[in-house]
């Protein structure tokens, strides 16, 4: 690397440890921090806690580490700062279950929205929906949402969009739980894919079916 090189990169610590991942399992290793990187991890971080997934992702053109809570389906930015140390504290934290008043109260650069709350107690369904019902971008999906949110059972399922159907995953948390994906063909006629079940293929279901259908579909082990 050539003097200009090396003036010009906003990460020279990270560069220095030979990777972020590096860089992040030293600065916590001297600060006390146990922030669970696993050691075989070198690309992309992500570090699984109960309260979902924290991944970090540098900026490209200035020193600034962003951090999101992702859960499967979702992420969403809760704050971004230069200080790697403080960034490394603030993970520990969070794994550590300190409650989002203190994390903010700690750490001023966190952005703790309502839907970060949500995730924090592991109940952020109930949001989800009302987001994607009030979401001019889903807005072709809003009929076939206000038909499963009106179902008792399939209200309490996790709703994402993808490539324009409908996913419902019975756990939030978890991206192996039992989901379908929901595609509305015109009204009156809907296709159903059992996500990782031995039904991959869509199979198309009458409307009169589709509530029945998809209640079996989550209920199955």
């Amino acid at each position: 690397m050539n003097m200009a090189t090396h003036r010009n990169d906003p990460y020279p610590d990270v560069t220095a440890s030979g990777g972020l991942a590096a860089a992040m399992r030293e600065v916590a290793e001297l600060r006390g921090c146990d922030i669970g990187l696993s050691p075989w991890v070198t690309g992309v971080i992500s570090i699984e806690t109960s309260r979902g997934f924290l991944l970090v992702d540098p900026a490209a053109e200035e020193r600034l580490f962003r951090l999101h809570v992702h859960i499967p389906g979702y992420a969403r930015e809760i704050g971004s700062t230069g200080d790697l140390g403080l960034l490394v504290e603030a993970v520990a934290a969070w794994r550590e279950g300190m409650p989002l008043d203190g994390l903010k109260e700690t750490f001023g650069f966190m952005e703790l929205d309502e839907f970060a709350h949500a995730i924090a107690s592991g109940e952020p369904t109930s949001l989800q929906w009302s987001e994607l019902l009030s979401s001019d971008f889903h807005r072709r999906q809003w009929n076939l949402l206000r038909r499963l949110h009106a179902d008792e059972v399939l209200q309490n399922m996790f709703p994402t969009i993808t490539h324009g159907a409908v996913r419902l995953r019975v756990d939030p948390l978890d991206g192996t739980s039992r989901q379908v994906l929901v595609h509305e063909l015109d009204g009156e006629r809907y296709e159903v894919r059992r996500v990782g079940g031995p039904e991959a293929a869509w199979v198309e279901v009458p409307t009169g079916d589709l509530i029945a259908y998809l209640r079996a579909a989550l209920s199955q082990e």
